[in-house]
C-alpha cells in the first residue's frame, strides 16, 4: 500500500515529534507499504523518509521547484517528483496514495487534512485517512469541529470519515482497516462543503 503520511517541516518543535515520524517510517517500512511524502528532508518530513529507507522501504518525495531550490528536497528519495507548484504536489500525493496519515504539523499539514477529509466527507474517495496525536496537539480541532456540528455546519458522520489514533499501532490498524463510504445526501452536500 502507498502511504501519504502529512506531517511537520518545522526546525523549531520538540524533538518528540521528531522521533514519532522516524517510528511511523520504520513500521511503515516494516509492514511492507511505500511512504509517500512532501519530498522534505527536514524535520519530521526528513525523519519518516529516512526511517522508512533505512528500514528498507521504499520513499516517493513530491515537492515543488521552490522548495528544491531552497535545498530542502530529500535528494535521496526513490523517486522524487518536482512539480511547479503546491497544488500540483497535493494533487500528485492524492493520486499516488491508497491511505492517509497525518502527523502533528503546522498550517501546510491541516490544509492536507481538510482538502482529504472534505473529499472524503463528499464522498469522493473511501481511502483510510487517520490522524496519529498522541501528544494532543489536535484536541482544540476535534472541540472546534464537534462546536460546528452543534451549530449546524456540518453533520454527525464528518467524524465516520477519519479516524483518531493515539499511537503508531493503532494508526496502523486504521490505516490498513476496510474503510466504510461516507455518502451525503443530496441536501447534506453544501453541509460538507460549505
Amino acid at each position: 500500500m502507498n502511504i501519504c503520511v502529512y506531517c511537520a517541516s518545522s526546525l523549531n518543535i520538540d524533538k518528540k515529534y521528531i522521533e514519532l515520524a522516524a517510528n511511523v517510517g520504520t513500521e511503515l517500512a516494516r509492514r511492507g507499504h511505500t511512504l509517500v511524502s512532501g519530498g522534505g528532508s527536514v524535520s519530521c518530513m526528513g525523519a519518516v523518509t529516512a526511517a522508512t529507507r533505512a528500514a528498507g522501504g521504499r520513499t516517493v518525495g513530491v515537492i515543488p521547484q521552490a522548495l528544491v531550490d531552497m535545498e530542502v528536497a530529500d535528494e535521496e528519495s526513490d523517486e522524487l517528483i518536482v512539480t511547479a507548484d503546491m497544488r500540483e504536489r497535493k494533487g500528485i500525493m492524492d493520486a499516488r496514495s491508497d491511505a492517509f496519515l497525518v502527523l502533528p504539523g503546522g498550517i501546510g499539514t491541516l490544509e492536507e487534512l481538510f482538502e482529504i477529509w472534505t473529499a472524503r466527507v463528499l464522498g469522493l474517495h473511501d481511502r483510510p485517512l487517520v490522524i496519529l496525536d498522541p501528544y494532543g496537539l489536535y484536541d482544540p480541532l476535534k472541540t472546534l469541529v464537534d462546536g460546528m456540528y452543534e451549530q449546524g455546519f456540518t453533520r454527525p458522520d464528518v467524524f465516520d470519515a477519519i479516524s483518531w489514533t493515539s499511537t503508531v499501532t493503532e494508526a496502523f490498524a486504521a490505516l490498513e482497516a476496510r474503510t466504510q463510504p461516507v455518502r451525503p445526501s443530496v441536501a447534506e452536500l453544501g453541509e460538507a462543503a460549505g
